[in-house]
C-alpha cells in the first residue's frame, strides 16, 4: 500500500468475481458489471492520488466453481486487491439468496478493517447489493458513499410484468420488493450516484420515491485499448503476435468453422448472456426469416458459458432451449454457430477483430440496454454495430455514429439493418473507422477515471464541509469502536444507577478522562427509549452501546444506530407469534404492557414458582421452539430467540469489533444479569446484588464488591487494575 493518498472500497457482492479471465456471462450474476468494475480498479490504482482500491466480493469455497474464488486475498497489482469475505455459507449462490446474509458481511467488512487499521476514505458500492453493505459502512464509519446500479429492481419488475410473469412469482423468485426497498434506502442516503447514461436517471431512477435526493453524474465506462485493437493492426504491423493472440485467433476460428458450411462468409455477431431481456430469440428469428441474409452471412450467437442446459437456471434454459428450438425450426444447421464456451479474456477481443476482417455486423437486438459495453468493445476493434434503439446505445451511437439502431421487437427491422450494413461497402467502411476514432475518443479508462476522481475530490471537500457545518457526526462511532481495546458494560437500574448514587459522578468522570482508551456502554432489560430517558435524568449521555430489551437489541453511539447485524443474528429460528400463542392461555402468566414488547422479545409477569418454569420449558421445547427464556427480579419472565441474551450480546461484540473478552468488564446486580457475568470477560457484583447471584461467588473473573451500584463498579475497576492495563 502506498503512503499518501485515497483508499478506496469497493463493493460488487454477488457473481464470480476474479482477476484473470472473469466468467462473464456464466449466468445472471456474472454480467458486464463484473468487468466494468475490475477495469475501474485498475485504472483507479494507477493514480498517484490513490493509495489503495480493495475490490470486495463474497468468498465462495464451492467444488461447481473455481478454486480461485476461495482465496480471501487476491494481489492483483501494487494498489489493488481483491478481498473477499464470507457470508451466507460458502456455496455459490444466486444474489436474490444473498439478502438475508448481508448484515453477515458488513460485521465481517468491519472485522477486516480493524484488522487492517485502514479506515477508507470512500466507499463505493455496486448493484443493490453491494450498495447496501456501503451504506452501512458508510454510516458507520462517516465516509462519503457512491452508489452505482447497473440495473434496478423497478425497471425489472415492470419488465417482467410486462412480460407476463406474475407478481407474486416475481416476489418469490427475485425478492424484488426487498430489493426496491433497499435501493430507495440508498438513494436517500448517496452522497453520489454514477450512471453510464442521462437515460438510466430519467427512466430508470426517475422510477423511485426519493429519485431526486442523490446527485447524479454520468460517466461512461471506458475500454481496455490494449485489448480490443482494431483489426487491421496485425495486418499492417511488423511486430508478431504473441503466443496467447495467436492460441485464441486459431481457437475461435477452430470452434466457429465446426458450425460453419460457408466459413468463408461475413458473420453477424451476438455476444450475450442467456437472459430473455437479452432476446436472443429475436435475433435467431429476425435471421431465420430472411433467406436473402442467409445467404450474405453467417450468424454466431455466443450465449454465456454452458455445459449442460438441463442444469442450469429455469430463465437460462429456457432462453438457451428456445435458441436451439429456433435453429431447428429454420433450419438453420451450418449456417449458425452456437459455442458452448469462449475465453473472455483473450478470445473474446478475436472473436471481434474476426467478425471486423470478414466485413461482418455486430448485433445487440437487448429488450432493454442500459449502457451496452459490448458496442464499445465490437466497435474499438473495427466492427461496425446494430443495436437496440434504448438507453445506452442511443449514447453510444450519438457519440460514436458507428452503427445502426433499431426496433428490437421488431425482426424484419433486424433483418433490414443488418442487411443494410452488409451490403453497403462504403457504409461499413464510414461506421468501422469511426468506431474505431470516437470509441478512443469519448470512451477510454483515463477519461473514466479522471471524470471519476473528480467527483470524489469534490465530493471529499462536500463531505468536510458538511461536518463543520454538523450536518454529519465529527465523531462517527465505527471509527470509534475499531481504534478501542477495552469497554466497561453495565446494567441500569441498581448497578450504575440505584438508591446510593454515591459513586456515579466518579466513575463517569474516570470513563470520560479514559474515552479515547476505553469504551462505556450499558446491558439492559429496559427498552431503547426507557433507557435513554432514565440515564439521561441521571446524568449519563456519553455512551458508546445500548444493549436494551435484555440483549434483543443493540444500538450504538449518540445517533443510536440500530445494530441490524445482531438482528439477522438473533432472527434465526425466532418465530415470536408462535410463542405467545403457547404462552398466553396459561393462568400464571400475565402479558407485559405493550411498550415493552418487542420484535425480538414477549414479556410477562409472573410470581416466583419452578414448576411454572418447568412448565414452560416443556410447553416450548414439545412445540420445538428456539427459544432463550430470561427470569428476574422474582417477577419478570422474558423469552427471546435463542441467540440472544446480554451476554451473548457482549460476545458479538467482542467478535464484530475485534476486542478481546477479557477486555470487558461486566457489571451486575440480578438474575438477568446472570449470564453476562459468567465466562471470559471480567466482571463485578456490585454489593446492593439480589440473592439470585449468590451461586457465583467464588468463580472465576467474578469480583463480589462491598460499595453498592457505581461504587462498586470503581471498586472492581481499582481490583482488577483495569485503567493501568489500558495505561500500559
Amino acid at each position: 500500500m502506498k503512503s499518501k493518498g485515497l483508499y478506496i472500497q469497493m463493493f460488487s457482492i454477488h457473481g464470480l468475481v476474479r482477476n484473470e479471465n472473469p466468467e462473464m456471462g456464466r449466468d445472471a450474476d456474472t454480467g458486464g458489471q463484473i468487468k466494468y468494475v475490475l477495469e475501474l480498479c485498475r485504472h483507479l490504482a494507477k493514480q498517484e492520488s490513490i493509495r489503495q482500491v480493495d475490490l470486495f466480493t463474497r468468498l465462495v469455497d464451492d467444488k461447481v466453481v473455481s478454486q480461485d474464488y476461495s482465496h480471501p486475498v487476491e494481489e492483483v497489482e501494487d494498489g489493488f486487491r481483491i478481498v473477499r469475505i464470507q457470508c451466507g455459507g460458502k456455496k455459490y449462490m444466486r444474489k436474490e439468496l444473498l439478502w438475508f446474509h448481508l448484515d453477515e458481511y458488513v460485521d465481517k467488512t468491519i472485522k477486516f478493517i480493524k484488522r487492517e487499521n485502514a479506515i477508507p476514505d470512500v466507499v463505493h458500492g455496486h448493484y443493490a447489493d453491494g450498495g447496501y453493505v456501503a451504506m452501512e459502512l458508510s454510516s458507520t464509519f462517516g465516509v462519503p458513499f457512491i452508489f452505482t446500479g447497473h440495473s434496478l429492481g423497478r425497471a425489472k419488475k415492470q419488465k417482467l410484468l410486462d412480460d407476463g410473469m406474475k407478481e407474486s412469482e416475481i416476489v418469490k423468485k427475485y425478492k424484488i420488493d426487498h430489493r426496491i426497498e433497499v435501493e430507495e434506502d440508498i438513494l436517500q442516503h448517496a452522497d453520489l450516484v454514477i450512471t453510464s447514461t442521462r437515460q438510466e436517471i430519467d427512466e430508470q431512477y426517475g422510477m423511485y420515491r426519493v429519485r431526486n435526493v442523490p446527485g447524479y453524474r454520468v460517466i461512461p465506462p471506458g475500454l481496455d485499448m490494449d485489448a480490443f485493437y482494431p483489426f487491421y493492426r496485425d495486418m499492417v504491423e511488423d511486430q508478431e503476435p504473441s503466443d496467447i493472440a495467436m492460441h485464441a485467433k486459431a481457437s475461435v476460428h477452430q470452434e466457429l468453422n465446426r458450425f460453419f458450411m460457408n466459413p468463408e462468409k461475413p458473420i453477424i455477431l451476438a455476444l450475450c448472456r442467456p437472459d430473455k431481456r437479452k432476446n436472443i430469440s429475436g435475433l435467431v428469428t429476425a435471421y431465420g426469416e430472411d433467406k436473402e441474409l442467409q445467404v450474405m452471412a453467417n450468424l454466431a450467437i455466443f450465449a454465456g458459458l454452458r455445459k449442460d442446459i438441463s442444469s442450469m437456471e429455469d430463465n437460462e434454459r429456457e432462453v438457451l432451449t428456445e435458441m436451439l428450438l429456433l435453429m431447428d425450426k429454420y433450419d438453420l444447421y451450418g449456417k449458425m454457430a452456437i459455442p458452448k464456451k469462449h475465453d473472455f479474456e483473450h478470445e473474446v477481443p478475436e472473436l471481434y477483430r474476426i467478425a471486423a476482417k470478414k466485413r461482418g455486423v455486430f448485433v445487440n437486438p437487448a429488450l432493454t440496454e442500459p449502457f451496452g459495453l459490448t458496442l464499445l468493445e465490437a466497435s474499438a476493434t473495427g466492427l461496425p454495430i446494430v443495436s437496440t434503439d434504448d438507453g445506452g446505445p442511443r449514447d453510444i451511437l450519438a457519440n460514436c455514429d458507428n452503427g445502426l439502431l433499431v426496433n428490437a421487437t421488431d425482426g424484419k427491422e433486424i433483418a433490414d439493418g443488418i442487411r443494410r450494413i452488409l451490403a453497403d461497402e462504403g457504409l461499413w467502411e464510414r461506421f468501422s473507422k469511426n468506431g474505431i476514432l470516437n470509441v478512443r475518443e469519448h470512451y477510454t479508462w483515463i477519461s473514466h477515471t479522471k471524470s471519476y476522481l473528480k467527483e470524489v475530490e469534490k465530493l471529499g471537500k462536500d463531505y468536510e464541509s458538511s461536518v463543520k457545518m454538523n450536518d454529519l457526526p465529527k465523531d462517527p462511532i465505527g471509527r470509534r469502536l475499531t481504534a478501542l481495546n477495552h469497554f466497561v458494560i453495565t446494567d441500569i437500574d441498581n448497578t450504575l444507577i440505584g438508591k446510593d448514587n454515591t459513586g456515579l459522578s466518579e466513575l463517569l468522570e474516570l470513563m470520560n478522562k479514559n474515552r479515547e482508551r476505553v469504551g462505556f456502554g450499558v446491558a439492559t432489560g429496559r427498552t431503547l427509549d426507557s433507557a435513554v430517558a432514565f440515564l439521561k435524568q441521571h446524568g449519563v449521555e456519553e455512551m458508546d452501546v445500548v444493549i436494551s430489551s435484555v440483549g434483543s437489541e443493540i444500538y450504538y453511539g449518540k445517533r443510536l444506530m440500530p445494530g441490524n447485524g445482531w438482528r439477522t443474528h438473533i432472527s434465526n429460528k425466532w418465530n415470536r407469534q408462535k410463542i405467545k400463542e403457547l404462552l398466553d392461555p396459561l393462568p400464571f402468566l400475565e402479558y407485559q404492557e405493550e411498550d415493552t414488547q418487542r420484535t425480538f422479545k414477549v414479556s410477562y409477569y409472573m410470581e416466583p414458582d419452578k414448576d411454572h418454569l418447568a412448565r414452560i420449558h416443556d410447553l416450548l421445547q414439545r412445540n420445538k421452539c428456539w427459544y432463550n427464556l430470561i427470569y428476574s427480579h422474582q417477577k419478570y419472565l422474558d423469552i427471546l430467540p435463542y441467540r440472544a441474551s446480554k451476554g451473548k450480546a457482549i460476545r458479538y461484540l467482542s467478535y464484530k469489533w475485534e476486542i478481546p473478552l477479557v477486555n470487558f468488564l461486566v457489571c451486575g446486580d440480578s438474575g438477568n444479569d446472570d449470564e453476562m457475568l459468567r465466562g471470559d470477560p471480567r466482571a463485578v457484583v456490585v454489593g446492593n446484588y439480589s440473592s439470585e447471584l449468590e451461586d457465583l461467588r467464588g468463580r472465576r473473573n467474578i469480583y463480589f464488591a462491598d460499595s453498592p451500584g457505581a461504587g462498586g463498579i470503581l471498586e472492581a475497576i481499582k481490583h482488577y487494575g483495569f485503567l493501568e492495563e489500558i495505561n500500559t
